[in-house]
């Protein structure tokens, strides 16, 4: 993979950084759409990707040696600093919007984000350097992963911190790999709710000690899952790219199914044969588990769906152009800051 040019910092670098962050963070939250998506779409997935796997034991011994700036350096720390604090930002200022829009408006919101998930596998399949038979193949094989874990049945989560620094860990390296979202993962875990319920109450000065925890606790999990894991995944950028985008692309083809805007209802008969009880319904028919159809008729809400689907697919391609994201994403962060 070729190497960008190094970027002088500045100002306005710092505020577009926290911008793609804010980005970032309002994907991260919605069940169905990545972060890592928007990443990749904006350009800053190979250099965030790159960043965070460099926690390793060269940073630890520039702390040790009380090198900071040479420690800040080999992590792309004001990257990391003006994309993380958009990333928070993005999170808690937008998690009661979404829970709004998803709660009060599904059809419409849901058709916008299925436009933007569709445009964005089209652009991740124009980052593959070189298709081949072995790219096709890996196309196939992430979006049979994906189809099976869009089908998976959400779980009633089980009392403990243990679990929620589990649901951290696991939801991390959903969210920064593309096509796999990691709220979604948070549905099936049966936490999502909790977890956007809490940022909700966050966002509106509601803070506790026990709010508190378990955000420590969760924060911790995501720390531990993010690090590791995006070793593993700048080790396939850079020995397997065209590989490892094409199963990205056909994971975020497979995710489409969980986006799809036409759902019937869950009704509490068929959530009992599901498996779950009455009281457990409440939760469960939120994660959208009723069945896909598809419209006989061209009503107004499905004019407005269709309407907002190609706004969403419209957006992301602009995006895309005025970012030269899909391009600039083939290249792998820069070493210096």
């Amino acid at each position: 993979m070729a190497r960008q040019t190094a970027e002088s910092p500045s100002l306005k670098h710092d505020l577009t950084h926290a911008a793609c962050g804010l980005a970032m963070g309002g994907a991260d939250i919605i069940p169905g759409v990545s972060g890592g998506t928007m990443a990749l779409i904006l350009g800053v997935y190979g250099r965030l990707v790159t960043a965070i796997s460099r926690c390793d034991l060269a940073l630890l011994t520039h702390l040790k040696s009380g090198r900071w700036a040479q420690a800040a350096e080999h992590i792309d720390l004001r990257f990391l600093v003006a994309l993380g604090c958009g990333i928070v930002t993005g999170v808690v200022g937008l998690a009661g919007v979404m829970h709004h829009l998803l709660t009060e408006h599904p059809l419409g919101t849901w058709s916008f984000l299925f436009g933007m998930i569709l445009a964005s596998a089209v652009l991740v399949a124009l980052m593959v350097p070189r298709w081949t038979l072995g790219c096709y193949l890996a196309v196939a094989a992430g979006a049979g992963f994906a189809l099976w874990l869009v089908s998976q049945l959400p779980a009633v989560p089980p009392d403990g911190y243990w679990y929620i620094f589990l649901c951290g860990m696991v939801a991390i390296c959903a969210m920064i790999l593309p096509g796999i979202s990691g709220a979604f993962i948070l549905v099936i875990m049966g936490m999502y709710f909790h977890v956007t319920g809490i940022l909700k109450g966050f966002a509106q000065g509601q803070v506790n000690q026990e709010t508190v925890l378990t955000v420590g606790i969760f924060v911790a999990g995501c720390g531990i899952g993010l690090i590791s894991f995006s070793k593993f995944l700048r080790v396939l950028l850079t020995r397997h790219e065209s590989l490892t985008l094409a199963s990205m692309c056909g994971i975020l083809v497979g995710s489409l199914r969980k986006i799809w805007p036409f759902k019937h209802e869950l009704s509490l008969a068929e959530a009992e044969q599901l498996g779950f009880s009455t009281v457990e319904f409440a939760k469960v028919k939120k994660y959208r588990l009723g069945n896909d159809y598809l419209p006989d008729q061209l009503t107004g809400d499905v004019a407005l769906a269709l309407g907002l689907a190609v706004a969403g697919l419209a957006l992301v391609l602009i995006l895309d152009r005025l970012t030269h994201g899909h391009r600039r994403a083939e290249n792998p962060a820069p070493k210096a800051l």
